[in-house]
């Protein structure tokens, strides 16, 4: 694979940021549901963007 240019790491940096803060929010979000259904699509989201933190970190 070829080097990444300082403008395309700034770029996947600036994803990782934006993808671990919805990591924890939907987390926070899953922890305080009371609805089990709600609590569910708050995890599945969460994991969601754990895929997306892992994906993009890999390319690094």
């Amino acid at each position: 694979m070829a080097e990444l240019s300082e403008k395309e790491l700034s770029a996947i940096n600036d994803c990782l940021k934006e993808e671990e803060l919805l990591v924890k929010k939907f987390k926070m979000l899953a922890e305080h549901a009371e609805d089990d259904k709600v609590k569910n699509c708050f995890k599945e989201i969460s994991d969601k963007h754990q895929g997306h933190f892992n994906m993009l970190y890999n390319q690094l």
